[in-house]
């Protein structure tokens, strides 16, 4: 523009006016510093921290030989990724990494308008001092015009929070690799090429310390954290350590000094929905879970209602199928659920759980609709049948002995038992569900196909519960005999937990009821069980009674199997009496009628009782050979405790023969074994009998540490099975 205006040649008729208006040219501002305030009372995240400040560092160690451009902050929403990804980016200025700044740019990934990649690079170029007529109109040309800007630069951070997808963050990637990009979003970007960094909630003693510093940073002198740890861990645990809820939990008790944490806590444990305690009028956990579940497609929002449904805390894949009515699992689904950070991988491969927040998030919508609450039910239905049949299937191949027909859906006690390891927690919250009406049969048919399996693996404490839940269902039902069947399963647990005196009125309370409906192979069961209890309460000639009683009435049904049981157990009661001649002779036939009808499994308890009867009159020997024909049998059937009993008895023996070497061995052995089983208390004592076996002045010949080798754990017969279950075959 000219300085001046030329009127040569120009006629004036009249007054002429001249004005003149000067523009200065000044540079835009910019914001490369415009880093949010950080969060009070982060904490808990050094871990993750270190991963993002070595992603960010501009020198490339040894450890990082190659420079990365890209670092993406993964998680649950409300886990705390905004609140990371600034404190990293504190963190980098300090070291002084980013001389050209911090550009900052919130995607509103979540929104029901999220932020698109254009209107980003838009902000960041008036960020970059642009003038707002200076941004090209085309995509392309702003892109190009960012990286050009970029390049002239001393080093940047970029800051990209709330990304949803990778498109929104592709076109704000720099040309070089002098600069950083920082992205946080609730799915799993891993197409961008980045270093990905997942987040999870918080352990436990994190989450507690954000709640302490919280209180303390609205109120120094606020002790209500530490003054009720024990309420705080309980309120932590309710929030599900999630960083969102744990804050809002802190603002609403520094809003009300006068509440308790144990307060606080007791409202969210008793609340029908925790969901709607976790608001603080300006934060809500379910808002900020809605705003993922609203991007969902129809399945993945089907399928993450219908987890929420599922008993237990994981879902196997094939459950998953189940759910949603499917021949194949939906894995599809499932992986694009975990990338947006709705549900992860569980204890192991194939396996899939969810936030215990998630779960309270998506139930909620089940029950805000009719349809979507009958959806829910028919498939909860699903899932109590799959798992009541299946169940039973697995439990028929547990009782299989040779020359009855083959279960159909397990071909090896090996996979029978897989299966159910892995699915035992929710089978037993699955089996709870009989206290409501619609699941009571099948219910009952669950609790008795897990009873046998629960003796295998000492599940003791589920097999009480649910077989209490399904013992009152079958009362409901009205049919008493089944009631009596678990009454009997019932008591057979309570006796091996210790709680006698229960054990005995269950089975006492069994056995009069079989008696009156005439059902003699139960109520002989019941004699048995009671035989057992009396042992356990030193009523031994009692209980040679009532096991004498069991022997004739499994003899007159015809019932060898149990018949086998019962001479094992009435061997113990005549040992415990001092009678060791006829307990000898108990125990041989035990195990020759086991074995002669195949029951393999109880053929190796036989064998340990014998054992400790041959132990008992002086001979080691043969003691010693016939818990090494006990090991043999419960190693092929992979239980672990029992074989933990027969190691250990085998290594008493050895000790009264004044072998140190071979007791201490077969100790170490019989501590793994317990191990493995789950009993951490035997294991524990064995070991210490095995250093006890060390010290130098343990007596050649003398007994082992301890005590000497005690009866085997082999508990009385499960009750009988409801008349009419299922494919019967396999008893």
């Amino acid at each position: 523009m000219s300085d001046h205006v030329d009127f040569s040649g120009a006629e004036f008729r009249g007054p002429v006016i001249g004005k003149a208006e000067y523009r200065q040219q000044a540079p835009a501002p910019t914001a490369t510093n415009a880093l949010p305030p950080r969060t009070a009372g982060f904490t808990g995240r050094d871990e993750e921290l270190a991963r993002l400040r070595e992603a960010l560092n501009p020198v490339a160690g040894p450890a990082t030989p190659q420079a990365v451009l890209v670092a993406a902050v993964s998680g649950l929403g409300g886990v705390g990724k905004t609140a990371l990804a600034v404190e990293a980016a504190y963190a980098a200025r300090a070291e002084g990494w980013f001389p050209g700044g911090v550009l900052v740019v919130d995607l509103h990934g979540y929104d029901d308008a999220p932020v698109t990649a254009d209107q980003a690079l838009q902000s960041l170029l008036r960020a970059l001092g642009v003038e707002p007529p200076h941004i090209p109109v085309l995509a392309d040309e702003r892109a190009g015009l960012y990286r050009s800007l970029l390049a002239e630069r001393d080093a940047l951070l970029i800051l990209a929070d709330n990304a949803s997808s990778p498109d929104q963050v592709r076109p704000l990637l720099p040309g070089g690799d002098r600069h950083r990009v920082l992205v946080t979003s609730r799915d799993r970007l891993s197409q961008l090429g980045a270093r990905l960094v997942p987040l999870e909630q918080l352990t436990p003693e994190a989450a507690y310390a954000l709640l302490d510093r919280a209180l303390r940073i609205a109120d120094p002198g606020d002790h209500r954290i530490p003054d009720g740890a024990e309420a705080a861990a309980r309120l932590a645990g309710l929030c599900g350590h999630l960083p969102l809820a744990l804050q809002i939990a802190a603002a609403l008790l520094a809003e009300d000094p006068d509440r308790t944490v144990a307060e606080l806590a007791g409202e969210l444990g008793a609340s029908y929905d925790r969901l709607a305690v976790l608001d603080d009028g300006d934060r809500s956990v379910r808002a900020t879970f809605d705003l993922s579940y609203r991007r969902l497609p129809e399945p993945q929002a089907r399928l993450l209602r219908l987890l929420a449904l599922a008993p237990g805390p994981e879902v196997s894949e094939e459950v998953a199928a189940v759910l949603v009515d499917a021949r194949t699992p939906p894995l599809r689904d499932l992986a694009a659920l975990a990338r947006a950070h709705l549900v992860h991988r569980g204890s192991e491969r194939g396996r899939w759980r969810s936030h215990d927040l998630v779960r309270a998030f998506a139930v909620g919508v089940t029950d805000t609709e009719a349809g979507l609450r009958k959806e829910g039910e028919a498939a909860r239905l699903r899932v109590m049948d799959f798992y009541a049949w299946t169940a039973f299937a697995a439990d028929c191949r547990l009782r299989w002995t040779p020359g009855k027909p083959e279960p159909a859906r397990f071909a090896h006690t090996t996979q029978a038992l897989a299966w159910l390891d892995g699915e035992r927690p929710g089978l037993v919250a699955a089996t709870l569900w009989g206290a409501e009406e619609p699941y009571a049969k099948p219910s009952v048919v669950l609790a008795v196909s897990l009873a046998e399996y629960c003796d295998w693996r000492r599940h003791f404490d589920d097999k009480i519960a649910a077989t209490s839940v399904a013992q009152e269902a079958a009362r409901r039902i009205g049919d008493r005999q089944i009631e009596a069947g678990l009454g009997l399963n019932l008591g057979n647990a309570l006796q091996m937990v210790g709680r006698t005196e229960e054990a005995i009125e269950a089975c006492t309370r069994a056995r009069d009821a079989f008696r009156s409906v005439g059902d003699r192979l139960s109520e002989a069961m019941a004699w048995n069980n009671l035989g057992i209890c009396r042992q356990r309460t030193d009523r031994v000639d009692e209980a040679i009674e009532a096991h004498s009683r069991a022997c004739r009435l499994f003899q007159d049904v015809g019932d060898r199997k149990y018949e086998a049981v019962t001479w094992s157990h009435l061997g113990l009661a005549l040992a415990g009496a001092g009678r060791l001649e006829e307990a000898m002779d108990a125990h041989i036939r035990a195990r020759d009628l086991s074995r002669a009808v195949g029951y393999r499994r109880y053929e190796g308890g036989a064998w340990s009782n014998l054992g400790i009867t041959l132990w008992r009159q002086g001979r080691s020997a043969a003691a010693i050979e016939a818990f090494t024909e006990a090991m043999k049998v419960h190693e092929e059937y992979e239980d672990w405790y029992r074989m933990g009993q027969a190691l250990g008895n085998l290594a008493h023996a050895h000790l009264s023969l004044g072998d140190l070497t071979e007791a201490r061995d077969r100790l170490l052995r019989a501590a793994d074994a317990y191990t493995r089983a789950g009993a951490t208390a035997e294991a524990a004592e064995v070991r210490a009998s095995a250093e006890a076996v060390n010290a130098p002045a343990t007596p050649t010949g003398t007994p082992a540490p301890g005590a000497p080798p005690g009866r085997t754990a082999g508990s009385g017969p499960p009750g009988p099975r409801p008349p009419g279950a299922p494919g019967s075959a396999g008893r």
